[in-house]
């Protein structure tokens, strides 16, 4: 099957619904991701050559194709779970190997956040210094990449449900506040 960054929208959307395992949730989080990353490289690049205007559109495409790997490694990432998940229910081990499978898979999850949380802030630096026309763009782009990194940290915490205590969870809510703050001062910026 070919790489989901390589595929039709249509394609991706399609195989999305589809009644398999993956992709799902993470992996559309992750286009999700992706969109607003290069939402926020089209107001860069409105902003013109300055160096500032080109380093933010430099780390919007870095941020866009690290979104699209990230949704492509969603789809493995969760294989182990559903691995563990088929075994008898009296088979020996099985409930630790489910507990490892799904800490583990709780970490793309997170690098998906991450990268959001990242485009949200972007996409507010944007906002600031962005003209009239592309400030609904800059605004879109936040509330995007704060849906994305909220999605992501949701499947963070049911992955890790029952875990006990785990930093990741910690750091996940530090993403999504740092979104939700970042799309607030766009919002802020276009509506205000």
């Amino acid at each position: 099957m070919s790489a989901l960054a390589d595929e039709q929208l249509s394609e991706i959307l399609r195989r999305i619904e589809a009644r398999t395992p993956a992709p799902a949730s993470g992996s559309a989080a992750a286009v999700v991701c992706a969109t607003a990353a290069a939402l926020a490289g089209m107001v860069a690049a409105y902003q013109g050559e300055a160096p500032a205007g080109v380093a933010a559109g430099e780390r919007a495409a870095a941020l866009r194709l690290r979104a699209l790997a990230l949704a492509q490694q969603d789809i493995s990432s969760y294989a182990p779970v559903l691995e563990a998940l088929r075994l008898p229910q009296a088979a020996a081990g099985r409930d630790a190997q489910l507990a490892r499978a799904l800490a583990a898979a709780a970490e793309v999850p997170l690098q998906i956040a991450e990268a959001a949380a990242e485009a949200a802030e972007l996409a507010a630096e944007l906002a600031q210094g962005a003209s009239r026309h592309a400030l609904g763009d800059a605004a879109t782009a936040a509330t995007l990449a704060e849906a994305a990194c909220r999605a992501a940290v949701l499947l963070v915490e049911v992955n890790l449900r029952g875990a006990g205590e785990d930093e990741r969870l910690i750091r996940a809510a530090a993403l999504a506040r740092r979104a939700a703050a970042a799309r607030a001062g766009a919002l802020a910026l276009a509506c205000g």
